[in-house]
């Protein structure tokens, strides 16, 4: 038997564990754009409720004219990386948009936020440092502490007391950094950044915040954490994405002070060997940071109806996870109700998925609802109706 082949069954035997244990992940195909009602390959009509398009802006007509203009005035592609020939004018705009969205000294653009988690660590920190991380951080800020050689503490989820103890622990290392996520996507609850800002004071440490759930929902104006709690300016590093609240297409980016984004550039691997963002998503991104610095419209009607939503489901008698964001983490622990129930929920005309392991813990298995400001009351009402009548059908509620 060849070596492939020994390979391919034990591939195979792997994938069909995963589908006896309930964990197998069916892809859904849309044919339509993201937005709140989406259409279905079968044709089917559903309101989508499990999108990170939390401002609307996905399918928005002035981001897709911003879009067009920049493909039409600098091309579609920039075949090649930033220090090459693969910076333009509009990069530049957009980094400058980023940086005064946020209140920083300067900004990096990346593919994706991935790729900024990926390539911050290791450019700024060696083996004589420490990296203190929140146990539930995305997986792209695990990989990219793996990829460093500093030495690595983690904390449990928002506890303070274990940061405290860990921040002792690592006073023998020269530089520390406290990493945590804004938000925490499986749950929706906010990271204490104020409380974590306190600990850095005390214990001569740095902080970075993963913006990404967090920027465009969380702080009156949709600045993030670091509004949340009054510490514009004052974090050292924050990264964040433009598939979420920023246009729901791709990009990363790194911002904060001025010395750590120079240094990025010169030695960030995923920056320096990676095409530029394509102009087309640049020029929407510009016009996206414009909008917002010109109305908050769309953040108050998305506080509103997360408000709404999760105090309606919690009325209903759903475990809803503790959150401060536009998640709405609905459990239901095992594997298989999460999947049942996400079936039930397309069949009445809601789109979510269910969430199992690896994405979360075992026996933690949910359904992750996230709310948008395009949502209107009659669509936030036909879910609440929907989770209701299948909750009750399958002994949940």
């Amino acid at each position: 038997m060849s070596a492939f082949l020994k390979f391919q069954k034990h591939l195979s035997d792997e994938l069909q564990a995963i589908r006896t244990a309930g964990l197998y992940k069916e892809e859904r195909i849309i044919a339509s754009p993201q937005s709140v009602s989406i259409r279905l390959k079968n044709g089917k009509e559903v309101l989508n409720f499990c999108s990170n398009n939390y401002l609307g802006f996905a399918d928005d007509k002035g981001l897709i004219e911003a879009a067009e203009k920049a493909m039409n005035e600098r091309g579609y592609g920039m075949s090649s990386v930033r220090f090459i020939c693969g910076t333009q004018d509009l990069h530049k705009e957009l980094e400058a948009s980023i940086a005064r969205f946020f209140g920083t000294e300067d900004a990096i653009l990346y593919a994706a936020c991935f790729d900024a988690n990926g390539g911050v660590f290791e450019p700024l920190l060696s083996e004589e440092d420490a990296i203190i991380s929140d146990v539930l951080n995305h997986a792209s800020i695990i990989d990219g502490v793996r990829l460093c050689k500093a030495v690595r503490y983690r904390y449990a989820n928002a506890d303070m007391e274990d940061l405290e103890n860990q921040l002792q622990a690592a006073q023998a290392q020269r530089f520390r950094l406290i990493v945590t996520d804004g938000v925490f996507s499986m749950d929706g609850n906010v990271a204490p950044v104020d409380k974590i800002y306190a600990l850095a004071q005390k214990y001569n440490a740095m902080v970075m915040v993963d913006e990404s759930h967090s920027a465009g929902v969380v702080g009156k104006t949709g600045r993030g954490t670091t509004e949340q709690f009054d510490l514009r300016g004052k974090i050292e590093i924050l990264t964040g994405t433009l598939g979420k609240a920023f246009g729901g297409a791709v990009g990363g980016f790194t911002t904060g002070k001025k010395e750590i984004i120079e240094l990025l550039r010169q030695r960030s691997r995923p920056y320096l060997f990676s095409n530029s963002l394509p102009p087309v998503v640049v020029g929407a991104g510009i016009h996206t940071f414009q909008r917002l610095e010109q109305s908050n419209v769309l953040q108050e009607k998305l506080h509103a109806n997360t408000e709404y939503f999760v105090g309606q489901m919690r009325s209903a008698g759903f475990d809803i996870k503790p959150t401060q964001s536009a998640i709405c983490a609905v459990m239901l622990y095992e594997a298989k109700l999460s999947q049942d129930m996400a079936f039930r929920l397309l069949e009445e005309g809601i789109y979510v998925i269910g969430f199992y392991f690896p994405v979360v813990p075992n026996g933690q298995a949910r359904i992750r609802i996230q709310l948008s400001a395009k949502h209107e009351q009659a669509h936030l009402d036909k879910c609440i109706a929907a989770f209701t009548k299948v909750g009750k059908e399958l002994g949940i509620i």
